[in-house]
């Protein structure tokens, strides 16, 4: 067995085990970390396959953004995940059933002479840099729908942050400078002397 095969099996167990946590673990930030871990090992296959620019852009994008907000907002909504759970074993020969027929679409998807590109053309030339041409690509001939990405993302953070904003103006923390100029120390801070115990 070659060393870049052991390396992707390696990589592969890594990602199903992190794949089965995520939707196994009881506690949500466990999942959400296993999540993280799944991005990581998909980032390196990535890598393994020449694809610099998706398998960083992974990492950087989804791991150092994506997942930490994720994380926050789990943190900060705490849900009943106890009561979401009641009807799952309801639901499951559904979801099984949906999956199944998921994993049936992608196999004809990826089996179609659509996606097999030949070995000549999928081995990159040495001085070829496939993130300089994916850049130029980005900038020129795809350059409106990655200005709509942009867009949408720029929607997902101000509704992220309408739906954890509680309260209204009474409830906000901007400081009042009117009020700081007459705050004194001796109001604020209050010295405590305590008896010293020796042994």
């Amino acid at each position: 067995m070659e060393f870049q095969t052991a390396v992707f099996l390696f990589l592969a167990a890594i990602l199903i085990y992190a794949a089965l946590r995520v939707i196994t673990a009881r506690n949500p930030v466990t999942a959400v970390l296993h999540l993280m871990l799944a991005f990581f090992t998909t980032g390196g296959i990535w890598l393994m396959m020449q694809a610099e620019f998706l398998g960083i852009a992974l990492i950087v994008v989804y791991v150092g953004a994506v997942m930490v907000l994720f994380l926050f907002v789990v943190m900060m909504l705490d849900p009943n995940f106890d009561q979401l759970r009641q009807g799952f074993w309801r639901y499951l020969p559904l979801g099984a059933m949906l999956g199944l027929v998921m994993v049936l679409e992608m196999g004809l998807v990826l089996g179609s002479k659509y996606f097999q590109v030949p070995l000549s053309e999928a081995v990159v030339e040495p001085g070829i840099s496939n993130t300089r041409e994916l850049g130029a690509l980005l900038v020129t001939d795809y350059v409106f729908p990655f200005e709509l990405a942009a867009v949408i993302l720029l929607v997902g953070m101000v509704a992220a942050v309408v739906l954890t904003f509680r309260g209204g103006p009474k409830r906000s923390r901007v400081p009042n400078p009117s009020t700081q100029l007459y705050v004194k120390a001796k109001d604020r801070v209050r010295v405590l002397q305590m008896p010293v115990e020796k042994d």
